[in-house]
């Protein structure tokens, strides 16, 4: 797994922190794309998630909406605000002066496939975010390991 955090303000995104994990996943990008994007299961693979509602019926789309409970954190609503089926999708949370925003993207690789999860906190108030910086960066990447170990085990759950 490859993680990066650039130092300081990330001023081409307006982001005060980003953070990325990048993962290889020995399974089809199809499958994949599958447990990712059935957000509502994500309890059942990932200990960063231990309540996941969907809001609204159907498959995911731009406009979807999910209810996120995550240990430590507010109870948070996401709403997905870009999306290509297999490929991609981010979404966005957070209130007035803080902005939060987590992309999740697919590429095949031979056999397998490369996820990309990408985490950035934008705002007025996103200095306040900093002292928990190490708290995000580790849910990521337990998300990119929990993901990778549960589409390697499980190829058809």
């Amino acid at each position: 797994m490859r993680a990066t955090m650039p130092g300081g303000d990330d001023f081409r995104s307006g982001a005060i922190m980003r953070y990325t994990a990048t993962v290889s996943i020995d399974a089809a990008p199809q499958r994949v794309w599958d447990v990712l994007s059935a957000v509502e299961s994500w309890p059942a693979w990932t200990p960063t998630v231990t309540a996941a509602r969907r809001l609204d019926e159907g498959p995911l789309r731009v406009g979807s909406r999910t209810e996120l409970r995550q240990p430590r954190q507010p109870s948070r609503v996401w709403t997905v605000t870009e999306l290509a089926p297999g490929e991609f999708f981010d979404w966005t949370s957070g209130t007035p002066g803080l902005r939060l925003t987590a992309g999740h993207r697919l590429r095949p690789d031979g056999d397998g496939t490369v996820v990309t999860l990408d985490f950035a906190v934008r705002g007025a108030l996103a200095l306040l975010i900093r002292p928990v910086a190490g708290v995000i960066r580790d849910f990521v990447d337990t998300e990119a390991r929990s993901l990778k170990t549960h589409c390697e085990r499980h190829p058809r759950s």
